[in-house]
């Protein structure tokens, strides 16, 4: 199934592998119910199979606030947004974004009432997506305008999936991913070959 643009909540065990108190762990209130962890909206990483997740917040005057105070000072924010999510007022803290694989998500968040995944309208999703990816952009230039070590854990996930599917399929070359491992394999029997001429040579 296609997570991009669902919200779902994350297993306790990726605060675990990855303990960043800059992370988004508090209880959070969604649709008037107690949830361990708040709800995220994911969307799809460009390169790998990671999906970013944004965590959402009911507190909208606080956020508002903030949001206004750096539009009148940068002429922009990227870094909070804002949607409705089930006829709730909520903050989208782009700002407070992170990376995850899919074995750490634990749910997602179905509307009780239709039983259906929730969503935002295509409007505030292709806002969001458009932001956050502006942000991850600037990130990676250098600009600390994530909370917490994304690319920490970014690195790290990408490490494990590699431990798991450390054989790439040279049918399929043209998926990012594919790509990756194909040029990390690549490199490896060069490095095989290197080897070998070396101990020839002796």
């Amino acid at each position: 199934m296609d997570k991009q643009g669902k919200f779902c909540f994350l297993k306790e065990q990726y605060f675990m592998d990855f303990p960043d108190d800059k992370l988004m762990r508090n209880k959070g209130t969604v649709n008037g119910e107690k949830h361990n962890r708040p709800c995220f909206f994911a969307f799809r990483d460009n390169l790998f199979p990671i999906y970013w997740l944004i965590p959402i917040s009911s507190k909208f005057d606080k956020y508002y606030s903030i949001y206004c105070k750096k539009v009148s000072r940068y002429g922009q924010c990227n870094t909070i947004r804002f949607g409705t999510v089930l006829g709730q007022r909520s903050v989208f803290l782009i700002q407070n974004m992170c990376p995850v694989t899919e074995n750490y998500i634990e749910e997602f968040y179905i509307d009780p009432i239709s039983k259906k995944y929730v969503a935002v309208d295509k409007r505030t999703e292709k806002d969001i997506i458009h932001n956050a990816k502006k942000v991850l952009q600037l990130y990676r230039q250098g600009k600390p305008i994530i909370f917490p070590d994304a690319n920490k854990i970014y690195n790290s996930l990408i490490k494990k999936e590699i431990s798991k599917d450390p054989k790439p399929d040279l049918s399929k070359e043209h998926t990012p991913w594919n790509d990756y491992l194909i040029q990390l394999h690549h490199d490896k029997e060069k490095s095989k070959d290197f080897t070998n001429d070396k101990e020839e040579e002796r």
